[in-house]
């Protein structure tokens, strides 16, 4: 029988995620103008996750201190960002 442990953090070690519901359903059309606009080092500390993706529309999560880099390089690449939660349920999802 294996044993598996979850990693506990404490609230303050977690990630401040904001979820945002974006018109765009192709994820690597998303993560190629984040890519572009804030390069490598910037992706990674935005920790980009697509969460859902349905009806021609994306939920996903970004770090809140990365957020409007995100929301800049979305703009730049002509995606629109219906609306930006803390919560799934805030988005109605």
């Amino acid at each position: 029988m294996k044993l598996t442990r979850k990693l506990k953090l404490k609230n303050a070690e977690r990630d401040n995620r904001r979820y945002m519901l974006i018109q765009e359903r192709d994820n690597e059309k998303i993560e190629k103008a984040i890519l572009d606009y804030i390069g490598i080092l910037g992706f990674a500390k935005s920790a980009y996750i697509k969460v859902l993706s349905e009806n021609n529309q994306t939920i996903s999560a970004v770090r809140r201190e990365e957020l409007e880099k995100v929301k800049a390089a979305l703009a730049l690449a002509g995606i629109n960002i219906t609306k930006i939660s803390g919560t799934l349920k805030g988005l109605g999802k």
